[in-house]
């Protein structure tokens, strides 16, 4: 188990359902299937979440969008860990 060392919480929260709307659920879903999974979602106070997805050997990552778009080149800035 991984935990997010600010807050104490879990990079992939359990209640995803309550986080992410039905597009990005289903955006989800979908990649799922080809190999790709949620890393982690970011969680930024007064602002929307931003969910973050990465490739089956993690050498691309990709933001879910409120629209259910995958977007390869966000403009959030992403630490990963090596």
């Amino acid at each position: 188990m991984v935990i997010e060392h600010r807050r104490g919480e879990r990079p992939v929260p359990e209640n995803l359902d309550e986080l992410l709307n039905d597009l990005q659920l289903l955006a989800l879903q979908k990649v799922e299937r080809f190999g790709w999974k949620l890393k982690f979602v970011r969680r930024p106070l007064f602002q929307e979440v931003v969910p973050v997805i990465s490739s089956p050997n993690d050498d691309k990552i990709g933001v879910l969008e409120m629209n259910g778009e995958i977007n390869m080149d966000p403009d959030t800035k992403i630490r990963l860990r090596a």
